[in-house]
């Protein structure tokens, strides 16, 4: 079943969660080098999808075995990691 407030969430925190980020900037330096804008577009998009389908799939597959709650606290601390190991230099 296709859930519309789903997509529009998710479509909406990923879009502006993206927006600025290394990924885009990145694709702005291989568009400027490559002067191929339609091929860097196409990889760029082929590699958020593939992303996108590995996340949503192992989502799923956690969503089967654990809470939501359980889950949040976990991208939670993630995310703290990976804040502070940047903030050392680590990542």
């Amino acid at each position: 079943m296709f859930k519309w407030t789903a997509f529009w969430t998710t479509f909406g925190a990923l879009f502006l969660a993206e927006m600025g980020d290394k990924t885009q900037l990145a694709a702005i330096t291989f568009a400027a080098q490559t002067r191929s804008p339609l091929s860097v577009f196409l990889g760029a998009a082929l590699a958020l999808a593939l992303v996108s389908l590995i996340g949503v799939a192992v989502g799923s597959v956690l969503g089967e075995y654990l809470s939501e709650n359980i889950l949040r606290k976990v991208a939670a601390a993630a995310f703290i990691v990976i804040g502070v190991l940047m903030l050392w230099g680590k990542m």
